[in-house]
């Protein structure tokens, strides 16, 4: 198979951490006698520093081009702790999404023994926990009107949706559900909000054609409360825009560390695949950011957009032996670990 395969760094440790998934790629690909072109492009604040646009027109088309995408992270805290600044890092993530049709991000959330301890919830509460978070990605107050008075003392932020968007979404989750447990959960602000009622409706109306498969319709304050009381209620959980943001986030914690968790953003054209773990600039250049979401998310581009199942079990099981034999940085071990590269190279050897 010969694929082209377009990396977009980012920023603080997007650069460190997509090095090692890239690479992984590459042992896979050797062992597997692949061919994949790797070819890079600017997004994030880095773009802004050298085109003075988030998402360059050169980057737009780079991804256009390339069979899979596999992005780092973006923000710069000169960018975060500026509310005046006229362009942000952000925007281009905004933006991307909106050009390549990105509408779904993909969010496995599962538990690895050996990390159980170093979750701050107890053992039992974590261990087996494995559900998946579909989250609507084009929508919503983060793409809807915004903006300030002209004396800039008051401000607002519109959230639209519509059927459709809300449709293809749910098509996607009740089709990975029917091939999980059967169950997907919609989350919503129903009692308030007139867009949640209309997710109602539209996901009500569709899951009528799937009696098999089970639908629970929890508000977004009693789903963030039983993520941490009982996440194994889960299998699918379907959601809009910003409740998924801050949902995901929360249930990072479960796995024991955000390094750990991968995504997908897909729609009808080029697919994206990046760790949730953000841009943590406060590591950036000092060798500790855990890779493993990362080497995570470049499976899941092996095994969704390529249909290399053999080859995104390869990676997933290097990245499960390199814990199992204690090769972690520091965030899952304080006081006994090691660095970025030397992880990376650790589950390279295990491929």
């Amino acid at each position: 198979m010969n694929k082209k395969i377009a990396v977009l760094p980012g920023d603080g440790i997007g650069p460190e951490v997509t090095a090692v998934a890239v690479n992984a790629l590459q042992k896979v690909a050797e062992k597997f006698n692949h061919t994949f072109t790797f070819e890079e492009g600017l997004v994030g604040a880095c773009a802004i520093d050298a085109t003075g646009n988030p998402f360059p027109d050169e980057t737009l088309q780079l991804c256009q081009s390339a069979d899979a995408i596999l992005f780092g992270a973006i923000g710069h805290p000169k960018y975060d702790n500026d509310p005046t600044a006229p362009v942000r890092p952000e925007q281009g993530l905004l933006a991307m999404r909106k050009a390549l049709g990105l509408f779904a991000n993909i969010r496995p959330v599962n538990t690895f023994k050996v990390l159980a301890d170093a979750s701050p919830l107890k053992r039992e509460i974590v261990e087996g926990v494995d559900f998946v978070v579909f989250r609507e990605l084009t929508g919503g107050s983060y793409f809807g009107a915004k903006g300030r008075s002209e004396d800039r003392n008051s401000a607002y932020d519109t959230c639209t949706y519509t059927r459709d968007e809300i449709s293809r979404i749910t098509e996607l989750a009740f089709t990975a559900a029917a091939k999980r447990r059967k169950k997907v959960t919609l989350v919503d602000k129903a009692n308030v909000m007139e867009t949640s009622r209309l997710w109602r409706e539209v996901v009500q109306q569709y899951a009528s054609n799937f009696p098999d498969i089970e639908l629970e319709l929890m508000f977004v304050d009693n789903a963030a409360m039983a993520l941490i009381q009982n996440p194994r209620r889960f299998d699918v959980i379907l959601t809009e825009n910003m409740f998924g943001d801050i949902l995901t986030d929360e249930a990072s914690v479960i796995t024991g560390s955000l390094g750990m968790l991968p995504s997908a953003s897909v729609g009808s054209k080029v697919a994206l695949y990046e760790p949730i773990h953000g841009s943590y600039p406060q590591a950036a250049g000092k060798n500790i950011a855990n890779p493993m979401a990362a080497v995570l998310s470049a499976a899941t581009l092996l095994e969704t957009s390529f249909d290399l199942m053999e080859e995104g079990r390869a990676l997933r099981n290097a990245v499960e032996e390199t814990l199992n034999n204690g090769f972690v940085t520091v965030d899952i071990n304080p006081t006994n670990n090691l660095g970025t590269r030397e992880v990376g190279e650790k589950i390279c050897s295990f491929i």
